[in-house]
């Protein structure tokens, strides 16, 4: 993933308003962000645990510098297990969220959303690239660790697109 100033990722929101968009609060210090090592970014607002905002690379013409932002809201639920349907680990699934996200234009101005189920902490890149157990590949690590991650981008960039309703 390219790295993003505080900027960039403002102006790649597209289910806010302006307001929204200013008033969302940064995440931690971008200087310190690894983007090589990740294939989606995101984080939770502290100042309101229900609200978190991801990022997501994509080529489509929409995008702004190449990514597309979206403010989530995560689903008041008790806790389960549940399988993140981005990087789709099955390893890690008692710390996954359902989160709804606004549609962009006039569908998410009447009130249309869209749900996923995603970590909380939005650590799918870090489980893409885990080492595998014997019966998922353990005969070449790297490939699976490749296809993992690809999967990832695509689920990633699929759950964007439908976002903003293309």
């Amino acid at each position: 993933m390219q790295s993003l100033t505080l900027a960039q990722i403002r102006a790649s929101f597209v289910n806010t308003s302006r307001r929204e968009a200013t008033q969302a609060t940064p995440p931690q210090d971008l200087s310190t962000v690894e983007w090589d090592s990740l294939e989606l970014f995101g984080w939770s607002d502290p100042r309101s645990p229900q609200r978190a905002y991801v990022i997501i690379p994509t080529q489509h013409a929409k995008a702004k510098d190449g990514v597309v932002g979206i403010m989530l809201r995560a689903v008041p639920a008790p806790p389960r297990q549940a399988m993140c349907a981005l990087c789709e680990d099955i390893t890690q699934v008692s710390d996954v969220k359902m989160f709804s996200a606004k549609m962009a234009g006039s569908a998410g101005r009447n009130g249309d959303t869209l749900g996923t189920m995603i970590h909380a902490d939005f650590s799918c890149s870090t489980h893409a690239r885990r080492f595998p157990s014997r019966l998922e590949g353990q005969d070449d690590p790297q490939a699976f660790i490749a296809a993992r991650t690809d999967r990832l981008r695509e689920h990633a960039e699929r759950f964007a697109l439908r976002v903003l309703g293309v």
